[in-house]
C-alpha cells in the first residue's frame, strides 16, 4: 500500500522539490546582488576618501546604490515570507504521506 501511495504522490512532491528549487536559486541570486552593491559602496566610499570623486558625485552614487540595497532586502524579506509558507505545505504533505 506503501508503494502505492508513493507512486500516487510522486508528481506532487516533485513539483514542490522543482518549486522549492526555483525559490532557493532566486534567494542565493538576491544574495549575491547584494553583495555586488554592498562591494560597490565600499568602492564608492574608497574613490571619495581618495578623492577621486566629489561630495556631490558621492551623495548622487550612494543614493543610488543604498536604494538598490533596500529594493534587494524588501524583495528577499517577501521571498523569506514566501518561503515561511512553503515549509507549512511541505509538512503537511509530509504528513499526508505517512
Amino acid at each position: 500500500m506503501v508503494l502505492v501511495d508513493d507512486l500516487l504522490t510522486f508528481p506532487i512532491r516533485s513539483l514542490f522539490w522543482i518549486f522549492r528549487e526555483i525559490h532557493n536559486a532566486a534567494q542565493q541570486e538576491l544574495a549575491n546582488e547584494s553583495e555586488s552593491i554592498t562591494a560597490e559602496l565600499s568602492d564608492l566610499y574608497m574613490r571619495l576618501e581618495t578623492g577621486k570623486i566629489s561630495e556631490e558625485e558621492f551623495a548622487g552614487e550612494e543614493k543610488t546604490l543604498l536604494e538598490r540595497l533596500e529594493r534587494m532586502q524588501e524583495r528577499g524579506r517577501g521571498l523569506q515570507g514566501e518561503h515561511g509558507g512553503e515549509e507549512e505545505r511541505g509538512q503537511s504533505e509530509q504528513s499526508m504521506v505517512a
